[in-house]
């Protein structure tokens, strides 16, 4: 076991940049590979995650490599897993995908393991759903006790036989083919969920239409739109045409804001720190932590806004002040799902109580 020795030293001050967005570098590897032509991926995230969603899409027959200048080389990052276990791979490098359009893929070989990732399961679920092959999907123990008819219920009534061995729970075998659109009213403010329709609705003859109860994260429906998908955002529902061929993306991955928040708290929480974090990603269907941060009296500063591909990006100054307990309701809790273990850290931290309502959807996540 690694000893890690932790000293005191405040005040905290300097400037870093995150690493690169998880849920935009999954997005980004499943549009690219069912896209016409080559995807050029800037600062692609080398994490486990999305490295299970580039593994599946290679064993789908998908050429992924790393990208420098004008040269392309072996993705040394696609090593094979081993019993269910992956390489520590670190950093972010620039990749090409030669897309094979929506019908390209083939057939895996194996059954494709998603190891300890949701979003790559659930994803995988709606392009799979449109394929004229069966498929088997599965994980590691956390990912096997995930639920997963929030997305087996609404593909089902759109033609895919997907059956689950664990009543609901992965592993999942999936009999693609012949989708038809639908009007689904999802239960859940999923954004994987809402991904995984409006996927498998590119492969229906019509327009599939989904709504939720509140806005979730919505990188699919902004990377859709920039690929050239036919989809329409009107408040808190989403609709796509299928059968539209996809256009090969050039995008840069921006810093990861869930990645960013333990700095940004760092800065508000330390005396006389000031800590400058730089390129983050701040779409407002991630941002919930800013506006606690705000409420609860931090000093937080916006500088540099700008956009790449669709995302707002800009760089975050957090500086400490004096935090002060809060009520955060059910409205904030879904825009920063993923933040709440840094966040109880501010809340500790803070004057008085701070009270959490209407966070029932982290029972189902990792960040429970």
């Amino acid at each position: 076991m690694k000893i890690i020795n932790v000293t005191k030293n405040a005040p905290l001050k300097g400037e870093i940049s995150p690493p690169p967005d998880k849920s935009i570098s999954h997005r980004a590897v499943i549009l690219a590979s069912i896209a016409n032509g080559k995807s050029i991926i800037k600062n692609f995230l080398c994490a486990e995650d999305p490295m299970r969603t580039v593994e599946a899409f290679k064993q789908m027959g998908i050429e992924i490599r790393e990208f420098k200048g004008s040269r392309v080389q072996e993705f040394k990052g696609t090593k094979k897993f081993k019993n269910s276990k992956v390489q520590e791979f670190k950093g972010s490098v620039d990749i090409a995908i030669k897309g094979k359009g929506l019908t390209g893929l083939k057939k895996p070989r194996e059954i494709i393991d998603c190891g300890n990732s949701g979003t790559t399961m659930r994803l995988l679920c709606g392009v799979l759903a449109g394929q004229q092959f069966s498929s088997a999907l599965t994980g590691d123990a956390s990912l096997r006790s995930r639920p997963m008819k929030r997305v087996i219920i609404p593909l089902a009534k759109m033609g895919a036989r997907i059956t689950s061995s664990g009543r609901g729970y992965p592993p999942l075998t999936i009999q693609g083919g012949n989708l038809k659109p639908i009007r689904y009213k999802s239960p859940v403010a999923s954004a994987q969920v809402k991904s995984a329709i409006l996927l498998a609705g590119l492969y229906c003859s019509g327009i599939t239409t989904v709504s939720e109860p509140d806005k979730s994260r919505d990188h699919t429906e902004r990377m859709l739109k920039a690929s050239g998908a036919d989809i329409n955002v009107k408040n808190l529902e989403v609709s796509i045409r299928g059968g539209v061929n996809l256009k090969p993306l050039d995008t840069t991955i921006p810093g990861d804001f869930s990645s960013a928040a333990f700095f940004i708290v760092a800065g508000a929480v330390v005396p006389g720190s000031g800590i400058l974090v730089r390129d983050v990603g701040i779409n407002p269907t991630r941002t919930g932590l800013l506006e606690i941060l705000k409420m609860m009296g931090a000093h937080i500063k916006i500088e540099n806004k700008h956009e790449v591909s669709g995302e707002p990006v800009a760089d975050l100054y957090a500086s400490h002040s004096a935090l002060k307990g809060v009520i955060i309701g059910s409205a904030l809790v879904l825009r920063a799902i993923d933040e709440f273990p840094i966040i109880c850290i501010a809340a500790a931290l803070a004057q008085g109580t701070t009270k959490i309502t209407g966070a029932r959807e982290l029972r189902v996540k990792e960040s429970d």
